[in-house]
């Protein structure tokens, strides 16, 4: 029999107390959850190496102090649906990731959030002016919903200041030149969104537009999605704290490429009947909703792969379209959501609205190749017959 080592042969557990493995231990266990959300191109082996990583480095400096990633979370115009879905994830849940360390050896504070904190009026807000000032330069600033901007912006206003109500814009420039770092969630905080469609009387505008257009440079991430999943926050924010800033790599619209690398076409499930011009005529057909208005094959995102509600389903696994709604586009450019882009005109239009030149020349692709195989010639097959 070979030698086993017992507890007493490893050195690092005499100095480590009960509290302190605890907190290894669970450090190790949250890296391999986090590991999980961003899993597009992580490995389980990778994140058990990770995780071994982790819980070496926690046992021998098992007494470090904690580094604390302040947050202050703004809300502009918006639902609130994009907090609803970050409440709403799974691993790690929401306690833990304000309780917990996020990841080993970091811990982020919430320090303001207008709808989820108890405090409200003057005291909520002085919790955000304090924290702005102490944490100048160190705190991530998380931003939802779109910020009016004509008329100086007085068409969206958060809390009071000395008496008088201060703009939502305001908040963001102020704030905004104080972070290290903004992360926009949404549709509405990262290109605009519903709040800013046509005719747009408010002059609602996305974070990282209007940042430009004050001379701002600090790094933005955009996470679109309407809501956004629960996931790409989460995970963004945990590859900003293990990897840093400028190591994610992001889009031409600074989206995390970790999850919007992809076509949500180059991966649905129901792709092959688009190949052989299988098209629903009803919703409740089960085959390719491109006919009906589905934007997949000019939307990126892990939809498909990552599904929603804890992995439960997705749009297009519940007989809708996909809207398109991580677009830059959306929802001017994706609209009407159940009518098919069936010739250039249409994409030229979506071009104008921001889509990127990839997607654009994979429009005109399948465009030729449907037109060729008599998919747009009322030649369609329906519900698998000619």
């Amino acid at each position: 029999m070979p030698n086993r080592k017992t507890p007493s042969d490893l050195p690092f557990l005499d100095q480590t107390s009960r509290r302190d493995f605890l907190k290894m231990a669970g450090g190790a266990a949250l890296t391999l959850v986090i590991a999980s959300v961003v899993s597009s191109p992580v490995s389980v082996s990778a994140a058990s190496e990770t995780a071994s990583k982790a819980a070496g480095k926690r046992s021998l400096a098992a007494s470090s102090a904690v580094a604390e990633v302040p947050i202050i979370w703004i809300q502009a115009g918006s639902c609130s649906g994009c907090s609803v879905s970050f409440l709403n994830t799974l691993n790690p849940k929401v306690q833990n990731i304000v309780l917990d360390e996020l990841v080993p050896g970091v811990h982020v504070t919430l320090q303001f959030h207008q709808t989820l904190m108890a405090g409200q009026g003057d005291i909520a807000m002085e919790a955000m002016y304090r924290a702005e000032d102490l944490y100048k330069g160190k705190f991530i600033l998380v931003v939802e919903g779109s910020f009016s901007t004509k008329d100086d912006g007085i068409y969206c206003r958060l809390g009071e200041k000395d008496g008088q109500e201060v703009t939502a814009l305001e908040h963001l420039l102020r704030l905004s030149s104080k972070a290290m770092a903004v992360v926009a969630i949404g549709a509405c905080a990262t290109f605009g969104g519903i709040p800013a469609a046509k005719p747009n009387p408010t002059g609602c505008k996305g974070v990282r537009e209007i940042l430009r257009e004050n001379d701002i440079n600090t790094p933005v991430i955009n996470t679109p999605g309407c809501p956004v999943h629960p996931d790409w926050v989460v995970g963004t924010l945990a590859m900003a704290l293990v990897e840093g800033l400028d190591k994610i790599e992001v889009d031409e619209f600074a989206r995390p490429k970790r999850f919007y690398g992809t076509l949500i076409h180059d991966n649905c499930p129901r792709r092959k009947y688009y190949d052989v011009g299988q098209f629903a005529t009803k919703l409740s057909d089960p085959y390719c909703l491109y006919a009906l208005g589905c934007k997949g094959p000019m939307t990126h995102a892990d939809c498909p792969t990552r599904l929603w509600n804890s992995g439960t389903n997705w749009c297009i696994g519940c007989n809708s379209p996909c809207i398109g709604c991580t677009d830059p586009s959306y929802p001017d450019g994706t609209s009407p959501i159940y009518e098919k882009f069936s010739n250039a005109n249409d994409v030229v239009t979506y071009v104008g609205l921001g889509l990127g030149g990839a997607a654009v020349a994979g429009i005109l692709l399948h465009a030729a190749g449907s037109a060729a195989a008599g998919r747009f010639s009322g030649e369609e097959k329906k519900g698998g017959k000619k």
